[in-house]
């Protein structure tokens, strides 16, 4: 009895342990190569804090997604610190916004315009498509196709520039399929290899979302870039 004892605690410790390196970053599910996938970039809002950002790294960091908007009222109170901070420290900056299920595309692609600043410099804009903190209403698929593509007509539109989409595997299971209304795609997966079970062409892979970055108190997502930083550019 004793000895079952100690087994379970000492198995339970290990679990801790494990649980912990994978809170704190230290152990992943997957690794990018450093050679196919040398561009990295990260992923904010309002929920990484105050972001001291002369101290996050430029030679780790190319590149930058500020959280700007969600809905079709909500505004990331940090978006305008963040995105011109950012900017400041040399970073190539973009802002993304939180398409919810609940409000018309239109309602959310005036918000988003109105507060993002025109900069023909910026990286192409985004717009976040996932079930992860969404509404629980789950319109017809046709309703949710068209809602998001008058989405993109407008800002497409504004910013002269194609929005990337910023996909889940979920989401593309549950609502578009093959149709990616001829746009950009950033995937989001923290397991495997975008392409490990799919042939889906994707511009930027968000591989984790608990990586330690200088000037950022807490986790933050992390993304590499398939390909050069002109190809979020324009």
């Amino acid at each position: 009895m004793k000895r079952k004892l100690i087994f379970v605690s000492f198995l339970f410790l290990i679990v801790c342990s494990i649980y912990q390196m994978f809170d704190l970053g230290l152990i992943w599910f997957v690794y990018p190569s450093q050679e196919q996938y040398p561009i990295k970039g990260i992923d904010v809002s309002n929920h990484q804090g105050k972001i001291d950002w002369s101290l996050v790294p430029k030679n780790e960091i190319s590149f930058v997604y500020v959280k700007a908007t969600e809905g079709g009222d909500f505004k990331d109170k940090s978006f305008l610190s963040n995105w011109s901070e950012a900017k400041k420290e040399g970073f190539k900056v973009g802002a993304y916004h939180f398409f919810t299920l609940c409000k018309p595309g239109i309602e959310q692609a005036k918000n988003f315009i109105e507060t993002v600043p025109f900069d023909s410099l910026s990286l192409a804009p985004v717009v976040d498509l996932e079930f992860e903190g969404n509404c629980k209403e789950r319109p017809n698929l046709e309703n949710v196709q068209n809602e998001i593509q008058t989405f993109l007509d407008h800002v497409d539109s504004h910013f002269k520039k194609k929005t990337i989409l910023y996909l889940t595997n979920e989401f593309i299971s549950k609502y578009l399929g093959d149709h990616f209304f001829n746009h950009p795609i950033w995937i989001r997966n923290i397991f495997t290899h975008p392409n490990t079970f799919s042939s889906i062409d994707w511009v930027i892979w968000q591989y984790k979302n608990r990586e330690r970055v200088n000037g950022i108190q807490g986790p933050v997502d992390i993304n590499v870039l398939n390909g050069n930083l002109e190809s979020i550019l324009r």
